[in-house]
């Protein structure tokens, strides 16, 4: 009798053991449990801490609520401006209703998975490859709104979105490389244009104040002059007074015009023309000894006839 008594407390003391450990429950501090009893959700979420559910009858669902680093696979898509890039993303979501989260949806962290990939290849649909590549902070903003608007009946609260990295085919790498070594081709030449206006600025004012002092000029002669014979070549500088080159030029003024005048072409007279020497001489008429007179030799033979005599 003794011993059937002990044999039944030994096992009712397994059986309340067994209990004991199936009942016993542990939420740790970043956790929330969500207890169903029956499959009906019970109003009290269960804190951090030791807590106790009935076996078989309440099932207890332990959800995380820290911060979820969750990494968005690269998404294809074609720009506004038809062009092909390749997007990945990663999002920052936590969640803040237990309840929902295990009610709501079957998988949170899958649904706000897909959730984040479509809103990723449409935002990429709906922008230029300009604003993808320069204006990332307000693409953030709008896949931030566009994933955290279904995720809220879900007791999910999106907090961050990130555009990692965005691939462009080789030929547009190419070609935006060029367009931004025109670029900067173009504002250096524009900054050499800018520099060498401001020194045309500043040399003419020199020159302007040299010319009224030639003091000055005649210094910046010799400083000119020192500069080039520190240097090591074979060129020999020597330095020409201004003042003689003005005075030879005042000097050659005249004889330039007294030249001008010599150098102007003066009217040729007219010489008559002789015949050539080739054409046959033609033969006078015959003429009177008396009235006939000998040819000159700058000309042809002229022939003079006598007047008939009176008859009486």
């Amino acid at each position: 009798m003794v011993q059937e008594l002990m044999v039944a407390v030994v096992a009712v003391a397994s059986v309340g053991a067994v209990y004991v450990a199936a009942a016993a429950k542990v939420v740790k501090q970043y956790e929330r449990g969500v207890v169903l009893r029956l499959g009906r959700l019970r109003n009290d979420v269960r804190g951090p801490g030791f807590t106790m559910v009935l076996p078989g009858i309440e099932r207890l669902h332990k959800v995380n609520m820290q911060i979820v680093t969750m990494p968005v696979p690269a998404q294809d898509g074609i720009t506004r401006d038809n062009v092909t890039v390749r997007v990945d993303a990663v999002i920052y979501f936590k969640v803040v209703d237990a309840a929902s989260a295990v009610v709501e949806v079957e998988d949170y962290r899958f649904a706000v998975s897909q959730m984040a990939q479509t809103s990723l290849r449409s935002i990429i649909g709906k922008s230029d490859l300009d604003d993808l590549l320069s204006n990332r902070e307000k693409l953030n903003q709008g896949l931030e709104l566009m994933i955290d608007s279904p995720a809220v009946g879900w007791g999910v609260q999106i907090d961050r979105v990130e555009i990692k990295d965005v691939s462009l085919p080789e030929t547009m790498k190419r070609s935006m490389a060029r367009q931004a070594e025109a670029d900067r081709e173009r504002r250096a030449r524009v900054i050499n244009a800018d520099a060498e206006l401001q020194a045309s600025k500043k040399l003419a004012e020199a020159a302007k104040e040299m010319s009224s002092q030639p003091a000055a000029l005649q210094l910046r002669l010799l400083q000119t002059v020192v500069a080039v014979a520190a240097e090591k070549n074979s060129t020999l500088v020597l330095p020409f007074p201004v003042e003689l080159l003005r005075f030879l030029e005042r000097a050659q003024q005249p004889v330039s015009t007294q030249q001008q005048a010599q150098l102007q072409p003066q009217p040729q007279q007219q010489q008559p023309e002789q015949q050539p020497s080739q054409q046959p001489q033609q033969q006078p008429p015959p003429v009177t000894p008396a009235s006939a007179a000998a040819p000159t030799p700058s000309g042809p033979a002229r022939v003079t006839r006598s007047k008939p005599l009176a008859r009486h």
